[in-house]
């Protein structure tokens, strides 16, 4: 499958998460302890906003549409991504490794997937996408259908939860996207088609979901909150340094830290947003 990460917080390097951790994204990109494979190298990609103003001026706020970087070789290779993320920092990005459930290896493919102000991961697959693909397809809104460049499952997941509402009710869309991929499942006789963890941002929020048909899905975890870390292990300057919005959500932890990490539940959702976060059950529903 594939490993990924979401941050959003104080503005850092993208290379504080890319590459520091002990079991940084780039390590997982060889030596995954979660994944379904130890490596996954078809492809990397990060996308992040921007700041429109230097992130210690007051008023500052992250840029409209969020920027892209992807790759098809495997991301411990790149010496491109290394610079890049030496160099850039933001307050939101999502970062992603790629092992491709069949389709072709090219750029186009690599996650994130990007629309307007809405950035998109996915760790998992749909079941005999092939089989399903056609219908999956055609049920993508025609005004939308041109902006899809690749022929991952994980790309018409993205699309179709567009065509479903994502930019008005988050939730309800990719619920709905969710039970229109099982419908379609049950009509061409692929019984438990849907494996997902999922991250999808608007530049604001960000919103995390961890589902599948099976009932055993994949790997996903949250970082603990700032406040508590501080108390835990009050001499690390790290945890000095974020403020107490700071969230990290992750397919594997980046570290082996006791108390840093939390398992998503299964069948769930949650919210990272300013303020309290909110964690809810996943429930899919036929659009």
């Amino acid at each position: 499958m594939c490993r990924w990460l979401a941050y959003s917080g104080s503005p850092i390097l993208l290379e504080e998460l890319l590459y520091k951790p002990v079991h940084s994204l780039i390590d997982q990109s060889q030596h995954s302890r979660m994944g379904v494979e130890t490596t996954n190298g078809d492809g990397f990609g990060v996308g992040w906003y921007g700041l429109d103003e230097a992130p210690s001026l007051p008023g500052t706020r992250r840029s409209d549409e969020p920027v892209l970087f992807r790759g098809v070789g495997p991301a411990w290779g790149d010496q491109n991504l290394r610079e890049l993320a030496r160099s850039t920092s933001s307050g939101l990005f999502l970062a992603h490794i790629r092992a491709s459930t069949g389709t072709p290896v090219q750029q186009s493919n690599c996650h994130p997937f990007r629309h307007g102000r809405w950035l998109w991961v996915h760790n998992g697959a749909i079941r005999d996408f092939s089989v399903l693909k056609r219908d999956l397809v055609m049920a993508v809104d025609p005004e939308l259908y041109p902006f899809m460049a690749g022929s991952t499952d994980s790309e018409v997941m993205f699309f179709l939860a567009l065509t479903f509402g994502l930019h008005e009710d988050t939730i309800g869309a990719v619920e709905r996207m969710a039970g229109f991929v099982e419908a379609v499942g049950r009509a061409h006789g692929v019984d438990e088609p849907l494996q997902m963890t999922v991250a999808t941002t608007d530049g604001e929020r960000l919103w995390g979901f961890r589902y599948s048909s099976i009932g055993q899905s994949r790997t996903l975890y949250v970082s603990t909150a700032l406040s508590t870390l501080r108390q835990m292990y009050p001499d690390n300057p790290v945890f000095s340094e974020l403020d107490d919005e700071t969230r990290i959500v992750v397919s594997e932890p980046l570290g082996d830290l006791k108390g840093a990490w939390n398992p998503v539940p299964e069948s769930s959702f949650g919210i990272v947003e300013a303020g309290d976060d909110t964690l809810g059950r996943f429930q899919p529903r036929e659009p």
